[in-house]
């Protein structure tokens, strides 16, 4: 029997997938625990449009981080720490401090967690910090450290 999986399942396959399991594995373990579904004709035809919309999905949303990229290379984010004795910065700049700045200055949203810091950033100058916000998709944000 053909059963079309509608879940992860270990020993099985992954969702989506479609796998010939026995008739009796079908009927007593795979259709009562609905981890899957018999491959009719109807629902062969569901899984194709539900395979198609996710694919449209995953493609607006690169294109959506594409345009976030093009977008944040253009900019310039300015944060601004204190200064010890002889001019020296005092602590350093975090992913945090970056996102908020962007968040204030520009009403961009980035999450901390994909703004990636080579090293961290000690001393006043600028930089640059790439923002990863897609798999596909790595942007270069110029980070500007000034004296406050």
């Amino acid at each position: 029997m053909k059963i079309i999986l509608l879940q992860d399942e270990k020993k099985l396959g992954k969702k989506g997938d479609i796998i010939d399991a026995s008739d009796g594995f079908a009927r007593n373990y795979i259709l009562p625990k609905k981890i899957g579904v018999e491959a009719t004709p109807k629902n062969l035809n569901d899984l194709k449009l539900q395979k198609s919309n996710e694919d449209k999905l995953a493609k607006e949303k690169l294109d959506a981080a594409r345009a976030l990229a093009a977008e944040l290379e253009k900019k310039q984010v300015v944060v601004k720490i204190k200064a010890g004795e002889g001019g020296k910065a005092f602590g350093s700049v975090s992913t945090k401090e970056i996102a908020a700045a962007c968040k204030t200055q520009h009403n961009i949203e980035i999450d901390k967690k994909k703004i990636l810091l080579s090293e961290s950033l000690k001393g006043f100058g600028a930089y640059e910090v790439a923002v990863k916000l897609h798999p596909q998709v790595t942007a270069k944000l110029t980070v500007k450290v000034e004296e406050s």
